[in-house]
């Protein structure tokens, strides 16, 4: 079996109140449509073809997944949409159409439809909402076998107090599915051609239709507005939040965590709230993070302490290091363990050796740190000359006196000090100690300036 992917991307949006499609708003910081795309490759799908229309080239220019495109120039329905498609699926494919505003249907979920497929059945997701207005119904007969499904605007008053609602989501063969599209009118209120016309023509050529309830009602939410865009993201952070806690991590407020791409976490780490985490950060076991953190792309080894409103990106720290409050590693940055650094501290593309320690106030750029150096406050590594990026090297076991400027390139050797206030442009040897410090002169009797008095008006 072939399974192909049909994601019905073309609408406007008018209620999201903006110039950008609907299905790029984006939920954990990815475009919806991705989100469905995402799905669909973990069912194993052999292609994805989405259906675009408003807004078409910024789709294109903003899903980064491999997709196949077609464009559905005229809105003319869902039934209409999906025939775009057609030319691009096999008869033998078994297809599956999603929505590219419905982010978070499990994966598990839709291969449930899928596995039900035949050449005599079509698969459809549908849900008991307490309030069904404005949802398609699902009719059955009285032994419960699905009969069709009627829209709300066409829906008698008897129909109209069905609960159980089509959720647009189905699985069909390509051939079944071509078949009865090419059978379908658009003699409704809406003068669309609906997609779910073809379960009525199905049934009446003597075919079945099975029907799957998701687990949580929330999987078949689609976003129209803002607020609803809202309402997902928090059920997709706290769905991400729940899972922590369920494998042994601490979260101060889960409802208070934001996991914007892969975050893994080892037992008994411990995260506090406003923490933000994209791209794929792996933290270890026994680690320890304050409050307004970001950490992107990032490792952090076991038993590391980061302290509150730090920044970490795209860079690796090793075990037991503490970091910050308020520091930031730049993309690049290694520590070995035991490192430290401390408040307002900046480090880029940098490596610092087991135990050493940026405290205070300082800058270290291209620069690669043996073990045991201590740098003192308000240091900084000149590693650019307005033209080129340059290396500092400081060996094991340095001290480096506070506020002293390193201009790159520069060595200093192994158990050098250098002292406070110094500026050092060439090469400090092993075990010397380096200053450059102007004599001290004083005046005697200075008058102290004072401040002029205002003068009245």
């Amino acid at each position: 079996m072939s399974l192909k992917v049909v994601i019905l991307a073309a609408g406007k949006g008018t209620r999201m109140k903006s110039a950008m499609p609907k299905v790029l708003h984006r939920v954990a910081h990815k475009p919806m449509v991705e989100h469905v795309i995402d799905a669909a490759a973990s069912l194993g799908a052999s292609g994805t073809v989405l259906v675009i229309g408003h807004g078409a080239d910024q789709v294109r220019a903003t899903v980064s997944r491999q997709v196949d495109y077609v464009e559905q120039t005229e809105q003319l329905g869902t039934g209409h949409a999906v025939q775009q498609a057609m030319p691009m699926l096999d008869a033998d494919d078994t297809v599956l159409v999603a929505y590219g505003d419905v982010p978070l249907t499990k994966p598990e979920t839709l291969g449930k439809l899928v596995d039900d497929v035949s050449a005599s059945n079509l698969a459809l997701l549908t849900v008991v909402m307490d309030e069904p207005h404005g949802y398609g119904r699902i009719v059955r007969d009285t032994g419960g076998k699905v009969l069709g499904i009627v829209e709300q605007k066409d829906a008698t008053g008897e129909q109209l107090k069905i609960n159980e609602v089509n959720t647009g989501i189905l699985a069909a063969k390509a051939s079944v599915l071509g078949e009865l599209l090419g059978k379908i009118d658009n003699n409704n209120v809406q003068q669309e051609y609906y997609l779910t016309d073809i379960f009525e023509l199905a049934v009446g050529q003597g075919m079945t239709v099975t029907t799957h309830n998701p687990d949580y009602e929330w999987e078949t939410a689609g976003v129209n507005s803002r607020l609803q865009l809202a309402e997902l993201e928090r059920i997709y952070q706290r769905n991400q939040a729940d899972d922590l806690m369920t494998a042994g991590v601490t979260l101060r407020d889960p409802n208070r965590i934001d996991i914007r791409g892969k975050l893994t976490v080892g037992q008994d780490s411990i995260i506090d709230v406003n923490c933000i985490f994209e791209g794929v950060v792996n933290i270890a076991e026994n680690v320890t993070i304050g409050s307004n953190c970001l950490i992107s792309n990032a490792t952090i080894e076991a038993g590391t302490v980061i302290k509150a409103n730090t920044v970490i990106e795209d860079s690796i720290v090793g075990e037991n290091c503490t970091i910050g409050p308020f520091a930031r590693l730049r993309p690049g940055a290694e520590l070995a363990e035991d490192a430290h650094i401390g408040n307002f501290v900046e480090i880029k593309k940098s490596t610092i050796a087991k135990g050493s320690k940026v405290n205070h106030l300082s800058y270290v750029g291209d620069s690669t740190v043996g073990a045991g150096v201590n740098i003192g406050a308000g240091t900084i590594t000149c590693n650019y000359d307005g033209a080129n990026k340059h290396q500092t090297v400081i060996e094991d076991g340095v001290f480096i006196g506070s506020c002293t400027q390193l201009v790159a390139p520069v060595v200093i050797g192994e158990n050098a000090v250098v002292g406070a206030g110094s500026t050092i442009t060439k090469a400090v040897d092993a075990n010397q100690l380096a200053f450059t410090r102007a004599a001290v002169k004083t005046v005697d009797n200075w008058p102290r300036p004072v401040k002029k008095q205002k003068s009245e008006k």
